[in-house]
């Protein structure tokens, strides 16, 4: 058996298990993959002081996001068709979350719907928002997401069009996926997968199905979904979501100082530093990189979360000494829940939480909140 010791030995049982279709979906970026692969190599840039002959006794590695305890800083993003990595996935993953005492963010474009999530888990999850051209629907949807308890809208603002990525334009990606002979290959060398698809009814997206006029297959939600995400999205939309929504409102997709300051005067309770996992505008800077600058900016007055390129506890801290009240793991979760399911996703979170804790400590520090860029090479940051 496989002892599973990091986020990578996930992330090769991952690509084992799941069809390869949807493991190129969660593992890829747009055009050349450079800002995808740079949101992780340049946290191996930042390099840390460690400090010796310190009390490290009863460390906590405890934070707060958005007024919420958590167990770390470290909320699951969200992520789409990760119902498509394993069967009922959004259900499995927000259970671990929830067990765990992190946040799960769940997505518009998610398999298992806001109402199943929901009747799935005993305590409030956030949900994200993309913003269709289809608005009666989109108030519909904040509708449902408040119905559900929800403790935050996550406002989605970078995916006004869609980045192209090479890999899910060849791989043909759909859910459910089309049956080409390439891909009825593809799944008959991932049994398990397979078994558990067979065994659930929840294969397109839960969300839209059933909840948009004329949209209730496969065949119509495709029609509807190629032109919906509205390239007229600006902030005068976050003033009216805010409103519709009346609660916490975190907005993600942020990379510029300039854009930071603009949805500062938002009101919002909080923004992600975030390039879409390196999944939009290709050639941009990294989360890690753009993160010093917008808490300089406006850190002392908003909640700053980013996410991108997360991949182990050692980030995570870097991250919070940059300024980082929060992060997110969006594909470090996908491939514990492609390997193994609730289990897997659980092992994720202990395997970033025990690596922040031991490096916390090897930096001198016995609790978070403690953290600053003080532990960091000058220089390196």
């Amino acid at each position: 058996m496989t002892v599973i010791t990091c986020i990578e030995d996930l992330r090769r049982l991952h690509q084992a298990r799941v069809p390869r279709m949807f493991y190129d979906y969660a593992d890829s970026g747009s055009w050349t993959e450079g800002t995808y692969r740079a949101n992780e190599s340049d946290f191996q840039r930042i390099k840390l002081r460690q400090r010796v002959a310190v009390n490290l006794e009863n460390r906590s590695i405890k934070g707060s996001m958005i007024g919420n305890e958590v167990a770390m800083p470290v909320a699951l993003a969200p992520t789409g068709l990760t119902g498509m990595q394993h069967a009922d996935g959004e259900i499995l993953a927000a259970r671990a979350a929830e067990q765990f005492g992190v946040p799960f963010t769940l997505s518009t474009m998610s398999i298992c719907s806001i109402e199943d999530v929901k009747a799935h888990t005993t305590k409030p999850f956030w949900f994200q928002l993309y913003v269709m051209r289809d608005r009666e629907f989109i108030e519909g949807l904040i509708d449902r997401a408040k119905a559900a308890g929800c403790g935050a809208l996550v406002l989605t603002l970078d995916l006004q069009i869609l980045g192209q990525r090479h890999k899910d334009l060849k791989n043909g990606l759909s859910a459910p996926p089309k049956l080409t002979l390439a891909n009825i290959l593809n799944m008959m060398t991932k049994p398990r997968w397979c078994m558990g698809m067979l065994g659930t009814s929840r294969r397109q997206f839960g969300n839209i199905v059933g909840h948009v006029k004329g949209v209730a297959d496969m065949s119509s939600l495709s029609a509807w979904t190629a032109d919906q995400f509205d390239p007229r999205l600006n902030w005068g939309d976050v003033e009216w979501i805010k409103k519709r929504w009346g609660g916490k409102l975190i907005l993600k997709g942020i990379q510029d100082v300039e854009d930071a300051r603009l949805a500062l005067n938002t009101g919002a309770d909080a923004l992600i530093v975030s390039n879409h996992g390196g999944r939009q505008l290709d050639g941009a800077l990294s989360s890690i990189a753009s993160l010093p600058a917008i808490v300089a900016e406006i850190g002392n007055r908003m909640e700053v979360h980013m996410d991108g390129g997360i991949r182990s506890g050692q980030d995570v801290l870097k991250a919070v000494a940059l300024g980082a009240k929060g992060t997110y793991i969006g594909r470090s979760f996908l491939y514990g829940l492609g390997a193994m399911g609730e289990e897997g996703v659980t092992k994720a979170l202990q395997i970033i939480a025990r690596e922040l804790d031991l490096t916390m400590a090897f930096c001198g520090k016995r609790d978070l909140r403690e953290v600053d860029s003080s532990i960091l090479v000058p220089g390196t940051h």
